[in-house]
């Protein structure tokens, strides 16, 4: 048997919902994601609450509430405490993220389902990793070898590769093929092959523009709004794809020496972008590129100015502007105040970059035809007042003094539990149990004294006298002096996280001024509700910024990459069912779509046994390098070892000849390349490479097709027997590994 596999979903799939998935592999159990949505709903973590603490390792692979909002109120309400592994955008951003949740949501409610500390507590247990690194799991894991890789739609994002005994089991949702601005395309279809490919649905009905034409829709509607003296609303994430958007009205505002305002607008603005700064060589290759030429960080922002509260943008000039702001879903944060404000007047444009999360108000609006008015719940926290404040004083006194008593009962049952076994062992402690107190001793308040005597003499269970604590002084000399250990003065990478996330995760070990005053503010307050009407006059428009892969490149990659077994989540019934059925016909015959809580065992049908090499036989055998592994041909019978392990020993008699094998996979373009570099003159012709004038190389069959292997794509030359046919070939032959 293969590594045994399985996947349950626990939220996120047949809908659009966050996504949280169990993976289980020999026993190891990983969540891959522990999202939540925008409205915080306590019942789509049911089936994350029944298996929190069976968990051993979450990956989180994206910095926004759909993949890891869910991280602090799982590790505080649910058992989670599995240690935790991301990438440094991740962790950093997702952070961030979490901050600006928290902060608008208690502006607008008495949020309770997790603290700033809570956030801070999750994500202490996080492991960054980089692109690319080979993290080995020890204990329970061991054996198991995880690695991130691009995944190109959030800075950061990652496509997870979960490899055990060489089988790779891929979790690639929300992926994006397309080099954009700031991030590289997805490292997804480097894999061929793998065991098990865990996809989303997403886009899988979407097809999207060319990216020229998009942004040049994006700038001529934005122009228009603003020349005509409107204002311009986008409703954005706190930290993800609103770092593309901004790189975009940088350089339309450039180009087009546009000089109308631009405000970022979250409670962590300053705070994400002083990150951002230092995340470039998480960026794409012309961003570092550009960098070590110039040395000017395009982050170094000169049209967009940022803001940490409203008043700030209430108290800028007048006239048209363009305002990022969160929340994307308009369920909360400044987008939600600034929309209800903005809504009347038809001059407006409300531009939509993602589509709103489900029953949300930005889904609502969406709609086609969009409706002509919205019912809202204009909330805000005013300061107490009155007898409002009076009464609020007072229960807090009142506490504070149940808290005092309580904690003075629980100090006298200590004294009077450790009284009496403390006075049998110890002759030199004071009979606490004495009530004949020496009248020259009490006087007339001889309860009091009695009182200090005991708290100064009665020691706790652990003291063996009572005395003051000395400490004997273990530090090693030598002819200098006394000895230093230089690595007690170093403050570790940890301590200094730990010290950053307390002070609100910053680079300087704070947050906005903004965010922090609003911690800080201990005023009494309450929140105050408003429902009202509000008429949708403004102009609303739905552009797709989200830096998903369309429908068209999704099949087109899962063809490329041909998984062995193909498990489908997120993404509405229909667009599922879609790309399921074309999955089976042109991807792999065993396409799964799993339903909440049903588990489905993906293990793979291959025959795999761990074997011994032995020293007799690895002393014959020569390696040659292919790549980032070697290769060798082994003729060997089976045999045990004396622990009854299955090993490959030496053949007694001369092996029988075998058939000669081709090593490698090689693209036409490569070998066009190759041969270009070897002064062969070669260009591409209907399919076919075309190599000198009689030459011709064409690949035939079929690498993805139903139950196929790698092996049934083939390299074919064509042409007379002559001098350039046999160099060509020696040529193509040298590109590969015979066996």
């Amino acid at each position: 048997m293969g590594t045994s596999v399985q996947v349950t979903p626990l939220c996120g799939v047949y809908n659009e919902n966050p996504l949280s998935y169990l993976v289980s592999i020999d026993g190891f159990n990983f969540l891959v994601d522990c999202g939540w949505n925008d409205q915080f709903d306590p019942s789509l973590l049911q089936p994350l609450s029944r298996v929190a603490s069976t968990i051993d390792a979450v990956l989180l692979s994206h910095a926004d509430t759909l993949h890891l909002g869910a991280l602090p109120y799982a590790i505080k309400q649910l058992g989670l405490s599995a240690p935790v592994y991301s990438t440094e955008p991740v962790f950093r951003l997702g952070l961030l993220t979490m901050y600006d949740q928290y902060l608008s949501r208690k502006q607008v409610s008495e949020f309770d389902l997790f603290t700033l500390d809570d956030i801070d507590s999750a994500f202490q247990s996080v492991t960054r990793l980089t692109y690319s690194q080979n993290h080995h799991l020890s204990g329970k894991g061991e054996g198991i070898v995880i690695a991130p890789h691009v995944a190109g739609h959030l800075l950061g994002g990652t496509v997870w590769k979960i490899t055990k005994d060489g089988e790779d089991v891929i979790y690639a949702v929300d992926f994006n093929h397309r080099k954009e601005r700031h991030l590289n395309g997805t490292a997804l279809g480097s894999f061929v092959r793998p065991a098990v490919l865990i996809t989303d649905a997403y886009n899988a009905l979407n097809n999207q523009p060319y990216r020229r034409q998009k942004d040049k829709e994006f700038g001529d509607i934005l122009k228009k709004t603003l020349r005509a003296g409107g204002n311009v609303l986008l409703p954005v994430d706190t930290a993800g794809r609103v770092l593309e958007l901004i790189l975009l009205l940088e350089s339309y505002w450039s180009d087009e020496n546009l000089n109308y305002p631009i405000y970022f607008l979250t409670y962590v603005a300053s705070s994400t972008i002083d990150y951002v700064k230092s995340f470039l060589e998480w960026m794409s290759d012309s961003i570092a590129k550009s960098f070590e030429k110039t040395r000017e960080n395009i982050f170094l922002l000169k049209y967009v100015t940022l803001l940490i509260n409203k008043t700030d943008l209430d108290n800028a000039p007048e006239g048209p502007k363009v305002v990022l702001a969160s929340m994307a879903s308009l369920e909360a944060g400044f987008s939600h105040d600034i929309f209800v404000e903005w809504a009347n007047d038809s001059k407006n444009l409300v531009l939509f970059t993602e589509r709103g999360q489900f029953a949300t108000l930005a889904r609502m609006l969406q709609a086609d035809p969009p409706p002509k008015a919205v019912k809202v719940v204009v909330s805000k926290r005013v300061p107490l007042v009155g007898e409002e404040l009076i009464a609020y004083e007072e229960e807090q006194d009142r506490i504070k003094k149940e808290a005092l008593k309580a904690s003075l009962m629980k100090e006298e049952e200590l004294k009077t539990s450790h009284g009496s076994e403390n006075n049998n062992s110890d002759p030199m402690v004071i009979d606490s149990g004495n009530n004949h107190v020496p009248p020259e001793v009490a006087g007339p308040r001889g309860g009091g004294y009695r009182d200090i005597f005991i708290d100064g003499f009665v020691p706790p269970s652990t003291s063996v006298a009572p005395m003051f604590p000395c400490y004997e002084n273990t530090s090693e000399w030598d002819d200098f002096g006394e000895v230093i250990n230089p690595d007690d003065y170093v403050i570790k990478d940890e301590d200094m996280n730990q010290i950053a996330m307390h002070g609100g995760g910053d680079i300087n070990g704070k947050l906005d001024e903004g965010a922090a005053g609003l911690i800080l503010d201990t005023k009494p307050s309450k929140v105050v509700s408003d429902e009202r009407t509000v008429q949708v006059k403004c102009v609303l428009v739905y552009m797709d910024f989200e830096g998903r892969s369309d429908g068209r490149s999704i099949k087109n990659i899962l063809s490329h990459v041909a998984p062995l077994k193909l498990v489908l989540v997120h993404g509405s019934a229909e667009a599922t069912e879609h790309l399921k059925q074309h999955c089976l016909k042109h991807v792999c015959p065993h396409v799964y779509a799993p339903q909440i809580d049903e588990t489905i065992d993906v293990t793979s049908d291959l025959c795999a046994y761990k074997v011994q090499l032995s020293e007799k036989l690895m002393s014959n055998v020569l390696f040659k390098k292919l790549g980032d592994y070697e290769v060798a041909w082994v003729d060997a019978v089976v045999g045990k070892t004396e622990n009854d392990m299955l090993s490959l020993l030496p053949v007694s008699e001369a092996a029988p000849p075998h058939k000669s094998v081709l090593v490698g996979d090689l693209k036409l373009a490569d070998i066009k390349q190759f041969l270009s570099g070897k002064g062969v003159q070669v260009e591409f012709a209907g399919g076919a490479l075309r190599c000198g004038e009689y030459v011709t190389l064409r690949k035939v069959g079929d690498a993805t097709q139903k139950g196929g292997g790698s092996g049934a794509q083939q390299i074919v030359i064509e042409g007379p027997l002559c001098e350039d046919y046999y160099k060509i070939r020696d040529y193509l032959y040298s590109q590969f590994y015979l066996l």
